[in-house]
């Protein structure tokens, strides 16, 4: 007779067996169910309008791709959130998916956010600015833009034909005669005075009708006002409302395609080949094309068009704005009920369409034959960069094609504003997400100290991966790396070496890159733990490779550097004198210019300004003179 203790242990559920023993449970609601691997790793995330019908489907083996069943295969538990509606169900499923990003899953992968305008409210002269981000200040938004480059180019126009302000606050406040901005006529001045705050505020107006779609009533408006000023020989002022004129008609003149049927629209058109796919999106807003930008999401070559274009657009718009028309050149899978969801989130009526003729159409099919070539050139690259990594993996003796390089470079001027700068590349190119940089914070290393920076850096780094890696975390920014490459030569080698020694990672293949005599390129030295240096067949691609890989680094890390002395030297003395806030700040300015005024400035007539007492007035003229 056996008893409890002696009974074999029953092996947990997995697969199939575990699905349908979950299905038991289960309601016939709405919600989103997760299907989950070893250690609680995310294989799926998907949504359903009954919870119970849906998931008895995996266990059921019904409409199974082998790719699908092989996930069944790998579920170990799943987990479910009830929902309202399905509509909900839909939101809180593209919600997971983009936070969890699980292997099975369509997932849009490059999700910046884009930039935008925004006329700023909070200040009585109203500021035009590029904004990024959260809607926090208060003000009316304009967008979205593809890149930085449109909003820069449309800015500049808005500067020109609205001469509205760029400048922050307190240099507004600070500000004793007009900048270089209105000199070359691009800013009314409202800081001192030359243009009153009742007549900027038209000019705003006019900005924001001009954002709004009204460009030809705004066009109109200033054609009778030039008109007017030549009828009563005002020529300067006719003038400048002709420059103005032009600057908005430049706008036109400049971007590709200017539908006349269309006001707010966004495009989408898919092209997938070879199991890859992109998705070219262009904006349109106030009747212009406010740009264009290509998507590659994670697709497998199993999935339908329907759904990838479904799944992009739920990812899409779930931080961003969406407009009253979506064109699309495949109609997604379950179109009402994405549309729905959109409603939702906006508040007003949301039209997905697939368009068949006309206008609409010929956008549709500009934005088709964009997604086929960017997906043609891509897929070209990946081959080139292939074989380019393969040439790596020969040349310096790795034990693979390296998917992930990492290469690090220092920048300083005499130990001053020290940064080490990190660049990653694999078989996508560079990976920009991915670049970190390392501000030199040791006060034990001697200023210009190049192997002593690159230790911080490379330490800094390294045990943070350690550190990643005991907390299971395989996805974030500092992923191990197949190869690392420094700029250098034996003594910025062995100095990595040490370091990765030291933190039990000496198992990362690190190469040191010397430049050539007088930094001649093509005459690089490698160098390799316990090998005589060497170089490469001149002219190679894997030379030209590396040679952009090095140089890449060495211009992230002098960028990131330049950013950091210009940031340095904008800081005003004023800030580090105890008492001396932003209001008393403003008030000195105001009164002495600049900070190299309020330092030749008498303790008397300092304790002149409003705000300013004898005792911070003393404060302020010995800060100045210490020493």
């Amino acid at each position: 007779m056996r008893t409890m203790s002696d009974a074999p242990a029953t092996a947990p559920l997995k697969g199939a067996a575990l699905i349908k023993d979950e299905v038991t449970r289960l309601p016939d609601r709405p919600g989103v169910y997760r299907m989950m691997g070893d250690d609680g790793e995310v294989l799926y995330v998907g949504k359903a309008r009954s919870l119970k019908k849906r998931v008895i489907q995996y266990a059921q083996g019904r409409f199974h791709t082998q790719r699908i069943a092989h996930m069944v295969d790998l579920t170990r538990s799943m987990e479910f959130i009830t929902t309202r509606t399905e509509t909900d169900a839909l939101l809180l499923e593209i919600n997971l998916i983009k936070q969890l990003k699980p292997r099975f899953n369509v997932l849009l992968r490059d999700d910046k956010s884009f930039p935008e305008i925004v006329i700023r409210r909070e200040h009585p002269a109203a500021q035009l600015r590029k904004h990024r981000g959260a809607h926090t200040i208060k003000g009316d938004y304009f967008g979205p833009f593809a890149s930085a480059h449109s909003v820069t180019k449309t800015l500049n126009t808005l500067q020109k034909a609205f001469l509205l302000r760029s400048c922050s606050d307190s240099v507004y406040e600070s500000r004793t005669r007009p900048c270089m901005l209105h000199q070359i006529k691009r800013c009314a001045a409202p800081c001192t005075g030359l243009i009153a705050l009742d007549d900027y505020a038209q000019l705003v107006e006019q900005a924001e009708d001009f954002l709004r779609g009204k460009s030809r009533l705004v066009m109109q408006r200033l054609s009778a006002e030039m008109q007017a000023a030549s009828d009563e020989m005002e020529f300067e002022y006719a003038a400048r409302l002709r420059d103005r004129i032009r600057a908005l008609a430049s706008v036109a003149q400049e971007t590709q395609i200017n539908p006349e049927t269309l006001e707010e629209a966004d495009v989408f058109a898919l092209h997938a080949e070879g199991g890859q796919a992109c998705v070219q999106v262009f904006f349109f807003r106030a009747g212009q094309n406010w740009g264009n930008r290509a998507f590659f999401p994670r697709v497998d070559k199993s999935d339908e068009d329907p759904d990838v274009m479904g799944a992009f657009l739920g990812q899409f718009y779930d931080d961003k704005p969406i407009p009253k028309l979506i064109l699309v050149s495949t109609e997604p899978t379950e179109r009402d009920l994405i549309a729905e969801a959109f409603a939702q989130k906006s508040g007003r009526k949301v039209e997905i369409n697939r368009p068949q003729r006309g206008e609409k159409r010929q956008l549709v099919d500009h934005a088709l034959t964009n997604a086929r070539e960017a997906l043609g050139r891509k897929m070209a690259e990946s081959s080139a960069q292939t074989k380019l990594l393969a040439g790596v993996y020969e040349a310096f003796g790795l034990d693979g094609t390296p998917e992930r390089i990492e290469v690090y470079d220092n920048s300083h001027i005499m130990g001053t504003n020290a940064v080490g700068g990190m660049i990653v590349a694999g078989p996508d190119g560079f990976q920009k997400s991915q670049y970190r940089k390392f501000n030199i914070k040791s006060t034990d290393i001697t200023p210009g100290d190049d192997f002593g920076m690159m230790k911080e850096v490379l330490r800094r780094r390294f045990a943070r991966m350690v550190k990643d890696e005991e907390a299971g975390i395989e996805d974030g920014g500092f992923a191990r790396p197949d190869l690392v490459l420094v700029d250098g030569g034996q003594g910025q080698l062995g100095a990595a070496l040490e370091i990765m020694a030291d933190l039990g990672v000496d198992d990362i293949p690190v190469v040191g890159v010397a430049k050539g005599p007088d930094r001649d390129a093509g005459l690089e030295r490698f160098f390799l733990p316990g090998k005589p240096p060497f170089m490469l067949e001149p002219k190679s691609p894997v030379l030209y490779y590396l040679q952009r890989l090095r140089d890449e680094a060495h211009r992230f890390a002098i960028g990131t550097h330049r950013m950091k002395r210009a940031a340095e030297m904008k800081k005003n003395p004023l800030d580090e004198i105890e008492g001396v806030g932003p209001g008393k700040k403003r008030a000195l300015l105001h009164a002495f210019g600049s900070a190299r005024g309020v330092s030749r400035a008498s303790v008397e007539d300092l304790a002149k300004v409003e705000g300013v007492s004898e005792a911070l007035a003393a404060r302020v003229w010995g800060f100045f003179r210490k020493g």
